[in-house]
């Protein structure tokens, strides 16, 4: 039987890393074998290039070389660890995936979707993830939990223009597929953000019971 695959979105200061662990317990604490990773990243080879693609060095970096980069180590990603987890059967839980192109690369730089759609075909196939979460908030407020927590890398040394086009192609995303996406509103205190997430989550480990 095959695994399910879960993926976790958001802007900048959105809460992914705290989020993404709380859902990794729920989700084994309901007796799920899970698999959780990221992109870009998740083998090592997708590691030099989330290296490349976050380092503040590589300010000369064309659009479509950043887009061609985050495919690249996608197509490693599936080939190498998603897809022979689903087909074991266990539930693979992602931090971002192909709609943070769709956002960052297609909403944030400009580049037309029909482009990325192609890579998409190419590169995935049929596989589309079951469930996204979208952890959404106003730009402001992420930049500013962002600004707390690290020195900002390539991406989150762009302009608040940039991130508003970000947060406005993820919630296109949702709109087009209301049945794979559930946004919570990540502006509010941690607990009350899990609080959402866990009825989402209670809600598909039931139908998918």
């Amino acid at each position: 039987m095959r695994g399910r695959f879960i993926t976790l979105e958001g802007g900048e200061g959105a809460g992914k890393s705290s989020n993404l662990e709380h859902i990794y317990r729920r989700l084994s604490s309901a007796g799920r074998d899970v698999l959780q990773t990221r992109e870009p990243g998740g083998t090592p080879l997708g590691e030099t290039l989330r290296g490349l693609l976050l380092d503040r060095g590589q300010s000369a970096m064309a659009d479509d070389t950043e887009l061609l980069l985050m495919f690249a180590a996608r197509a490693q990603h599936l080939a190498e660890l998603i897809r022979p987890a689903l087909a074991r059967g266990q539930w693979v839980l992602c931090d971002r995936f192909t709609d943070a192109t769709y956002a960052y690369q297609g909403g944030g730089r400009g580049i037309d979707n029909e482009r990325i759609r192609l890579l998409e075909q190419w590169v995935q196939r049929e596989l589309r993830p079951d469930l996204t979460l979208l952890l959404d908030l106003p730009v402001e407020q992420g930049l500013q939990r962002a600004g707390e927590r690290s020195a900002p890398d390539r991406f989150e040394q762009e302009q608040a223009a940039f991130f508003q086009r970000v947060r406005s192609a993820y919630r296109e995303r949702a709109r087009l597929e209301p049945e794979r996406f559930r946004i919570i509103d990540a502006s509010q205190p941690l607990a009350a953000v899990q609080a959402q997430i866990d009825a989402v989550l209670d809600e598909y480990l039931a139908e998918t019971a």
